[in-house]
């Protein structure tokens, strides 16, 4: 019998697999509503010039595109190097663009300041491997019409308060700020042309160290001043900090004369989750060379991080420019989305017993009514039920039930009035 499975890079997801997503999702779901953020839905098409307007970065490049109805083969070959006169929609392959399209849209009818959650499937033509698929669930909460740094602290607030809900509270936020990297790269003597390149190097500076670095900026042709300039700084005595964020520690991490107002609000950012979190030793750890890849970020950038895994788990940042190429006036923008697939694998050996969930186990002979009035019994005491027919191999039956989530089991014999449960174990 021939195999038959999903397209690469996309999963089925099996029952109890579904149900724990359900779990971790209505954790998340429930931390984001209760620091005041509203959910909202946007359709998962988009039209293929808002998605390849330039402000997706390398994501456009992965954008799944739908053909244009009503082509015939002639069209199509004539238009074979001509992808926008092929397709007219595409799959959206992350939620930040349709969110910023969504505001241009409804903004007359939202607040302000406009707090936003969206939870949902993405699509990238990604090349699947482990950990990495071509549909996945994100998480996103977004602050819009905030230029402060309130909005920051927000973000950060209620984004570990879901992740410690999670049973996850070891979990940090590497924080920087895109003015920060654009200064710090000026001082060295980078030009702006040579920007976008060195920014791409130096963003693997935790995958190929300093001295892998260094050759490659000089490998792509950046200036050599420039370049011995930043490979003397990475290699600068340091001291261990007890504090990884606060002012000392900030401008002990970057070249001298940092602008005031930079740092500032960074500690600002800072001491507002501080008391955001009820904590002096607060999550944060400032990161002088986390770039983050996509173009559209602005000023403060972060990541989320945790000391059992080498990959971060979310992040995010602020991108003022992107809802004014839509409004045609510019919005203040920050968001954060939580790598919820990454998330659900951390988690994945969490109690599962949060609610009863009870299979009921019956012979033929048991009328149906009285199946369903034991049934509808034990639902409205809060309990999960199923009725199984018994078959020769219960054992079986037994442990496909366990796998499936459920926790408890009773037989159920024609005329009886209770039922004696029984552990699934």
């Amino acid at each position: 019998m021939a195999t038959v499975n999903p397209p690469r890079g996309m999963r089925d997801i099996l029952p109890a697999d579904k149900a724990r997503r359900e779990r971790v999702l209505a954790v998340i779901r429930e931390r984001y509503l209760a620091h005041g953020f509203d959910e909202i839905e946007t359709p998962v098409v988009e039209d293929y010039d808002r998605l390849h307007a330039g402000i997706g970065g390398d994501n456009e490049k992965l954008s799944y595109n739908i053909l244009r109805r009503g082509l015939d083969a002639d069209a199509i070959r004539a238009a074979a190097d001509d992808p926008a006169a092929l397709s007219d929609l595409g799959l959206r392959y992350d939620l930040t663009v349709p969110l910023a399209r969504f505001y241009a849209s409804n903004r007359g009818q939202l607040p302000t300041v406009f707090r936003s959650i969206q939870i949902g499937p993405v699509w990238r033509a990604e090349r699947p491997q482990k950990g990495r698929y071509r549909q996945f669930v994100q998480c996103d909460i977004d602050i819009m019409g905030d230029d402060s740094s309130r909005a920051e602290a927000e973000l950060l607030v209620a984004s570990l308060d879901a992740v410690d809900a999670l049973g996850l509270e070891a979990a940090t936020v590497r924080i920087n700020d895109r003015r920060v990297l654009d200064w710090m790269l000026d001082s060295f003597g980078f030009t702006a042309e040579e920007r976008p390149s060195v920014l791409i190097t130096i963003d693997k500076l935790d995958k190929i160290g300093p001295e892998g670095v260094a050759a490659e900026l000089r490998e792509r042709s950046a200036s050599t001043a420039a370049a011995d300039a930043f490979d003397a700084f990475l290699r600068r005595p340091q001291t261990m900090e007890y504090n990884p964020f606060g002012e000392r520690q900030i401008r002990k991490a970057l070249p001298d004369g940092a602008p005031a107002e930079l740092v500032e609000h960074l500690v600002g950012i800072g001491e507002a989750v501080a008391a955001g979190r009820g904590q002096t030793d607060i999550s944060l750890v400032f990161d002088p060379f986390l770039v983050r890849g996509m173009g559209y970020y602005t000023g403060t950038i972060f990541e989320l991080a945790h000391p059992s895994v080498g990959y971060s788990l979310g992040g995010g940042g602020r991108y003022d420019g992107m809802i004014g190429r839509f409004l045609g006036q510019q919005v203040p923008a920050v968001g954060f989305s939580l790598g919820f697939e990454r998330l659900v694998d951390l988690i994945a050996d969490a109690d599962d017993t949060a609610a009863q969930a009870i299979v009921l186990i019956h012979d033929v002979d048991v009328p149906v009514h009285e199946l369903v009035r034991h049934k509808a019994t034990l639902i409205a005491g809060g309990a999960r039920v199923r009725l199984e027919r018994r078959t020769k191999n219960v054992k079986a039956l037994l442990e496909r039930s366990a796998a499936d989530g459920y926790t408890a089991f009773a037989t159920v014999a024609a005329g009886a009035d209770e039922l004696e449960l029984k552990p699934l174990s």
